[in-house]
């Protein structure tokens, strides 16, 4: 048995190794991190525009989006908290993992300039512009128990969408809820921060991969309830923009990088 002075001192060493890493990672990333896009900005050109939707309260939508194209989710009303998931098209056992997502940038705090991985440690979007910077990778959607009398509610809508793209409820990752404030208290307590939301807020996820996503507009589990005529978005898919040198995603951190390479090398 190992004594448990030795079991204590390796536990600290690990301990200032992950301390050591966590400082590295953070700094690196909020150093690099580019301004939040302002509202109106980052127009679509109509040439562009590939399509476009608008999604009702508590109504949900499926799309498929090419390398390189972005997803435009834009918030009509500010009240609106859409969720969404995603799957590599032609493996959709690679889906898209927020947990990964958050480790490996060292923040739950997802916004212009972030990326979202999926479970093999490659790109699945990038953010690369972002009104709000406000969405909450932590509490995920509704279910039947919080979605509220009435309402329907993100867990029903995946179980939907899944099936129409030829998948089941075991396929459905835990969801990236948009436009949603969610912070959390010293005592890690969440709270909601309405006044971070506004209407006329969008953001755009560029895929870096092939990818088959479902979008729930339904009330955030922490959101108060209201009438769903009030949630509407629009989704748009588009062309994207080219940054070139300056694109806001692509130099954040070592990990990220790593994580670029391996995209990369699947998606010639």
């Amino acid at each position: 048995m190992v004594p448990v002075q030795t079991r204590n001192a390796a536990a600290e060493a690990n301990r200032r190794r992950y301390e050591e890493l966590r400082s590295i990672g953070q700094g690196a990333t909020f150093d690099a991190l580019p301004a939040a896009t302002e509202r109106g900005a980052a127009p679509i050109a109509a040439a562009s525009l590939i399509e476009e939707e608008e999604v009702p309260g508590g109504w949900y939508t499926t799309t498929r989006l090419r390398r390189r194209e972005v997803l435009r989710l834009l918030d009509l009303t500010g009240n609106a908290t859409p969720a969404l998931i995603a799957w590599r098209v032609g493996d959709p056992a690679e889906r898209m993992n927020l947990a990964d997502t958050v480790k490996v940038q060292w923040s739950a705090a997802l916004r212009r300039g972030r990326i979202v991985l999926s479970d093999m440690g490659r790109v699945m979007f990038s953010i690369v512009e972002d009104t709000c910077g406000a969405h909450d990778a932590l509490v995920g959607g509704s279910g039947c128990a919080s979605g509220g009398t009435g309402h329907r509610n993100t867990r029903a809508n995946f179980v939907a969408a899944a099936g129409k793209l030829g998948l089941d409820r075991r396929d459905i990752p835990a969801a990236l809820s948009l436009f949603s404030p969610v912070s959390v208290g010293p005592d890690g307590a969440f709270a909601w921060q309405q006044e971070r939301k506004a209407s006329g807020d969008f953001i755009d996820l560029r895929a870096e991969m092939d990818v088959l996503v479902a979008i729930s507009n339904c009330p955030h589990p922490l959101q108060a309830s209201g009438p769903e005529r009030s949630r509407s978005i629009l989704v748009l898919r588009h062309q994207g923009f080219d940054y070139g040198v300056s694109d806001p995603c692509n130099n954040v951190g070592a990990e990220v990088v790593r994580a670029f390479a391996r995209t990369n090398r699947l998606c010639k």
